[in-house]
């Protein structure tokens, strides 16, 4: 393809803080209308390079060009105003506004100097039907729900009729409901001609939607071609550098005799057991992990612990040390007279950090700095900590990437291996299939009987999930 036919061609884009190397020499070419798929572990690039197509970096060296034209924008509106818009992973949605008023942020259409929402109501209701998004227009972002909340800030990425649309994990708040009205939305974009580069850790998602790749790695990208003639296997290994022979390591372990916990009325959960739980958004799945959760002072001292499915609203105090998100539910050990030890609880981190396997500077970095695999590590090491014998992951490897993804299975097999009872919700399947020792569904508030993974078939569980369940 010709630069000129191209709507996006970048050409040895780098880009350094310091002495971190984040882009070290990125080619990338994206046609009119088509659906590229960016893949790589978490610190490849992506987002960095992401940054320098929006506008919030300047590269160090390399080219840009946008229909043949030369492109070096020198802020995000800049970049919209060349038709580039980009829905990055973390939203930034206004609590406090509307649907509509967020949707429209930045362009709120005026008449005789005030707010014509009238045409703000129709442009953003526009944008939501383009997605097949039913979403009221004046609700509040703050009272929206994970997925709403993610379809909203798509939709104001579409709103601005862009011509080339980068998507940055736009399912990891979504079921697959709402996965499959958002691919559709992009082939109605794609059908218009917008360009579409798509960033996900899910590569059957990324098949499903894309044509071809680009793999970065190491701030570099390392393979590109047809997604049709290349095998899960050679993507993985083009993103992580080494082959992955199991994603989903096994760790042999025994289930026991004594149940520790009823899950639901006739579900009880086992020592050394590992539960899984599928169902749609909204089914209910959440609700339940929060309700054997209350209340959580008395559950922790139960030996019971929740990593929630809201990792950076929830789940971390992302400003704070890796030392205080891991020991934050019990300081005890390093206080004398009140006073905390920060040596003492330094030294302990320290030895997590390496039982854990986490990737970090040390005890005192920000946990907000890690990538989303080591978050998540440390989320499961704070209840580790605490002693939890009853583990209650709700969506623990949401976007992450496919080594951290291996690593959070391992770590999880070896629990359950330890004697630790474990109840994990996903709505991805194939990782409850691969990792669960047992499987029930969750539709509508209600749980099917759990039985053993080997018992179901992804058709089953996807029926069971809409409730057409024979």
């Amino acid at each position: 393809m010709s630069s000129t036919k191209a709507r996006l061609v970048l050409s040895g884009i780098s880009k350094a803080f310091g002495a971190t190397q984040a882009l070290a020499g990125v080619d990338l070419t994206v046609a009119p209308g088509e659906v590229l798929a960016l893949l790589g572990e978490n610190g490849a690039g992506k987002s960095t390079l992401m940054k320098v197509l929006s506008g919030v970096h300047q590269s160090d060296a390399g080219t840009m060009l946008v229909d043949g034209q030369p492109f070096a924008p020198a802020d995000p509106l800049a970049a919209r105003a060349r038709g580039i818009a980009i829905v990055h992973q973390e939203l930034s949605l206004c609590a406090h506004l509307s649907v509509a008023e967020n949707i429209c942020l930045g362009a709120w259409p005026g008449r005789w100097g005030a707010l014509d929402r009238r045409r703000m109501e129709a442009t953003a209701r526009t944008a939501l039907d383009r997605l097949g998004a039913d979403i009221p227009l004046h609700a509040l972002c703050g009272d929206l729900s994970p997925a709403a909340r993610q379809l909203t800030e798509i939709a104001r990425s579409i709103a601005t009729e862009p011509r080339l649309l980068v998507l940055d994990e736009p399912t990891s708040s979504l079921g697959s409901h709402d996965v499959e009205r958002l691919f559709t939305a992009v082939r109605r974009l794609q059908a218009d001609g917008v360009s579409v580069i798509i960033i996900s850790h899910v590569i059957e998602e990324c098949r499903a939607v894309a044509s071809r790749f680009v793999v970065l790695r190491d701030g570099a990208s390392v393979a590109a071609g047809e997604l049709a003639a290349t095998t899960d296997d050679d993507l993985i290994r083009a993103m992580v550098g080494r082959p992955v022979t199991e994603l989903y390591p096994h760790t042999p372990h025994q289930i026991g005799s004594e149940a520790v916990l009823e899950v639901a009325p006739g579900l009880t959960l086992h020592k050394g057991e590992i539960l899984g739980i599928y169902g749609l958004i909204g089914a209910g799945r959440t609700e339940l992990l929060q309700q054997l959760f209350t209340p959580p002072r008395a559950r922790l001292a139960a030996g019971m612990g929740l990593v929630s499915e809201d990792r950076k609203g929830e789940g971390l105090l992302l400003g704070r040390s890796i030392a205080d998100n891991l020991t934050l539910t019990r300081l005890a050990p390093y206080t004398t007279g009140g006073w905390l030890s920060a040596a003492r609880q330094s030294a302990a981190t320290r030895e997590w950090i390496t039982t854990l396997g986490v990737r970090c500077s040390g005890p005192g970095q920000a946990i907000g700095e890690l990538s989303g695999g080591n978050q998540q590590k440390v989320a499961i090491g704070r209840l580790l900590h605490h002693g939890a014998q009853v583990l209650l992951l709700d969506e623990p490897t949401r976007g992450i990437d496919v080594g951290a993804k291996a690593q959070i299975y391992s770590l999880i097999g070896k629990l359950a291996a330890d004697g630790a009872a474990i109840v994990m919700v996903s709505s991805y399947l194939p990782e409850l299939l691969g990792t669960c020792d047992s499987l029930a569904v969750m539709c509508r508030g209600q749980l099917t009987p759990a039985r053993p993974v080997a018992g179901w078939t992804r058709e089953q569980v996807l029926a069971s999930a809409i409730g057409n369940a024979a």
